[in-house]
């Protein structure tokens, strides 16, 4: 395992105490109330159902990861969440209202987006990266008002906290995959909300940079905000603090990281080819 991704595991585990369950379970036991939930969903793409009946409640203050196999439905699931797709069946709420109801502007304020891939309008190409993450402060804006120190603020905050600053005068369409992953994830820090819905935001970064990505999920869990990761890669979303597991659109489990049950229906969706086990106080899946 790579030392970096190891010493972000071991930071995870250093914010726990020997009772590191019982202290997720203070955590969740604080707000009862779900921030975003999800009731018997169904979304379809095109004529083809992707996602059955799905049922979750996600609360202040947790990080969850969802994984599975390739076409399992997370990120169609994901896409439901945030509202850029439109159930089928079932129903999506954020803090208790409908999502559907919710104006535009300030469902954008509330809950931010990373697309998968780092996807971004072509048009951003000739955006500076500066730019770029200042697009995250659109739903703060007056219509055709220029930025204003909170807004100028909020971007330096973003572009720093993703190692983007120093080349913030660079165009878009001159930067690295990588590099344009960590603007378009300032872009979503940018937004300050209280959701943070991420679809594999370690794609095209680099082993420090992934490490620096978790533990900036962890910061803002931990500050309140609930965030949700799509991630392939089992090392890192066993950091969070519950597992969504998926397989054929369907919510298969749903549980905190640590526990037997988690284990034991993650190594059951990928054919017992992985085991779950405790290396250096960090659950790790390891290939059989």
């Amino acid at each position: 395992m790579n030392a970096d991704l190891a010493a972000a595991m071991h930071a995870r585990a250093e914010g726990a105490s020997t009772g590191a369950a019982a202290g997720q379970a203070d955590r969740g036991a604080a707000v009862d109330a779900p921030v975003l939930e999800a009731r018997s969903l169904g979304v379809r793409l095109g004529d083809a159902p992707v996602v059955h009946g799905v049922t979750l409640r996600l609360q202040a203050g947790r990080w969850t990861s969802i994984v599975g196999p390739n076409g399992a439905g997370k990120s169609t699931l994901l896409k439901a969440m945030a509202g850029l797709l439109a159930p089928a069946d079932g129903e999506v709420r954020l803090d208790g209202r409908l999502l559907s109801e919710w104006p535009h502007r300030t469902r954008a304020r509330r809950l931010a987006w990373l697309a998968q891939g780092g996807a971004a309008d072509p048009a951003a190409d000739d955006l500076t990266a500066y730019d770029v993450a200042m697009l995250g402060r659109l739903p703060h804006q007056r219509w055709l008002a220029a930025p204003s120190e909170a807004d100028h603020a909020a971007v330096e905050r973003a572009l720093r906290q993703t190692q983007a600053w120093d080349w913030r005068a660079r165009a878009l369409s001159q930067l690295s995959g990588g590099e344009r992953q960590r603007v378009l994830l300032a872009r979503a820090l940018a937004v300050e909300a209280g959701v943070l819905m991420m679809d594999e935001p370690l794609a095209n970064l680099d082993p420090p940079h992934q490490a620096d990505c978790l533990a900036l999920a962890r910061t803002l869990a931990d500050a309140g905000r609930t965030v949700v990761t799509v991630l392939h890669e089992l090392h890192a979303a066993l950091l969070a603090d519950d597992l969504m597991v998926m397989a054929g659109g369907r919510l298969l489990h749903h549980g905190p990281c640590g526990d037997a049950a988690t284990h034991a229906a993650i190594e059951a969706v990928f054919d017992h080819r992985i085991r779950i086990h405790r290396v250096d106080d960090q659950w790790v899946a390891l290939h059989r």
